[in-house]
């Protein structure tokens, strides 16, 4: 058959005979249970969550000697998305780079994501890179910083932002919002920020259904609870409510003139893959980064009302603190 025919054969085809092929996706970083489960979801198609369109093809396990979190499961989710779903293991980030269309950072330890990010940008190729997005608000605004300087799209999102009890919130008739409330497991891991490590999760929560616009935080610190409240410019008041016993449940309440609405504990990955694949192809993300930093901020303040016994910190003092052209 001529080329040319066979071109306009295919430009008129039915849409069904013209679907995109799947796309390949590298992981970086197998040392978060997030890794197994993705490749579930894209992989098996007996997962009852099952995503077509993408595949994941190869990873680079990574990880941390320095965190329990990440060198005690390393070598069995490393085994897990070998034998079950069929992901080959490489020995090198630039082999994933190589081998993929779309790239997710997985390594749970935050502080990982910056010099991986370093090898994988330049690519060019979409990039997801998973919670938190940095190990402080200076490795999160150096990132930024290379994303901006390499054109690179990058989107970053905890799950919970994807939950459908979350995402309803959103759409409630509650009159003007004066406010929300987001609980949520707080655990603390010494090589990260307090709130980075586990608490990202409430806080991006809160921001979900608060959006942008956070101008202080003062945080109350016990051995058991975390509580940062933040102020927002148009006078609504934000809290993060983290705890380190108990059930790791979650929930958000949002609070306006004429109703008080609860989102219940739930959350679907597949929700967050879904993005995620929409992304990377379309190389737009739903999450501006400026609203990542912002949340990554809102978490450093609170460090720094730690600090300071309680006292309001400012976002915009703490970016300014922690940018990488100050000293």
């Amino acid at each position: 058959m001529h080329p040319k025919f066979l071109a306009l054969l295919l430009a008129c085809a039915p849409a069904f005979l013209r679907a995109e092929p799947d796309l390949k996706i590298g992981i970086i970083g197998l040392d978060t249970s997030h890794a197994p489960q993705f490749a579930s979801i894209l992989n098996n198609p007996a997962d009852k969550a099952h995503l077509t369109g993408a595949r994941v093809v190869c990873a680079f396990p990574g990880g941390s000697a320095d965190v329990e979190a990440s060198a005690s499961r390393v070598k069995g989710f490393t085994a897990d998305v070998q034998k079950k779903y069929g992901v080959e293991i490489v020995g090198s980030i630039a082999e994933v780079v190589a081998r993929s269309d779309a790239i997710m950072i997985l390594s749970v330890d935050g502080r990982a994501h910056l010099p991986q990010a370093r090898e994988v940008f330049s690519s060019g190729k979409p990039v997801f890179i998973d919670k938190p997005f940095g190990g402080n608000l200076r490795e999160v605004l150096e990132l930024a910083a290379l994303a901006r300087a390499t054109g690179a799209p990058v989107f970053s999102a905890s799950s919970l932002r994807y939950s459908p009890g979350v995402q309803k919130l959103r759409t409630e008739k509650i009159g003007r919002m004066l406010g929300a409330i987001s609980y949520g497991p707080a655990h603390l891991e010494p090589h990260h920020t307090d709130l980075f490590w586990y608490g990202v999760h409430a806080t991006e929560a809160l921001f979900t259904v608060m959006g942008t616009g956070c101008d202080t935080v003062s945080r109350t610190h016990t051995t058991d609870t975390d509580v940062a409240t933040g102020i927002w410019h148009d006078g609504r008041t934000g809290v993060v409510y983290g705890f380190r016993e108990g059930k790791a449940l979650y929930r958000v309440t949002v609070i306006g003139t004429e109703a008080i609405r609860d989102q219940p504990d739930g959350r679907e990955y597949a929700d967050l893959l879904k993005e995620i694949l929409t992304f990377f192809r379309t190389r737009k993300s739903p999450v501006p980064l400026e609203e990542t930093i912002e949340i990554m901020a809102f978490m450093e303040a609170a460090d720094e009302s730690k600090r300071a016994n309680g006292a309001a910190v400012a976002l915009k003092d703490v970016i300014a603190k922690n940018s990488p052209l100050h000293p």
